[in-house]
């Protein structure tokens, strides 16, 4: 059985090309629905005119189909939420040196 945790770790192999952290980190993952053996991920991107959009959403699609059970990943660009700098993990901020 997948699950989130295991979509999770694959998606911290995903990196946004212009920013030196994984997707997890800069908190681009807003929701992972498991249904079987597909993988549903709703996620944004840093800005709507990210011209790496494509390769971001392959990415993501391969890495989860990588796991053991999972036959077909699915990803939703969504844009609302908006992102902000404020959805990334401290540990983020802190490597990008935007901590307080």
């Amino acid at each position: 059985m997948v699950t989130k945790d295991d979509v999770i770790a694959a998606l911290t192999n995903c990196y946004d090309p212009e920013i030196p952290l994984n997707i997890v980190e800069l908190g681009l993952v807003y929701d992972i629905v498991i249904q079987e053996d597909k993988v549903r991920v709703r996620m944004t991107l840093t800005s709507p005119g990210c011209p790496l959009h494509a390769t971001i959403t392959r990415s993501v699609e391969q890495e989860i189909e990588k796991i053991a059970g999972v036959s077909k990943a699915e990803v939703e660009v969504v844009w609302q939420p908006p992102w902000t700098q404020e959805r990334m993990s401290p540990e983020a901020r802190k490597k990008l040196g935007w901590s307080k």
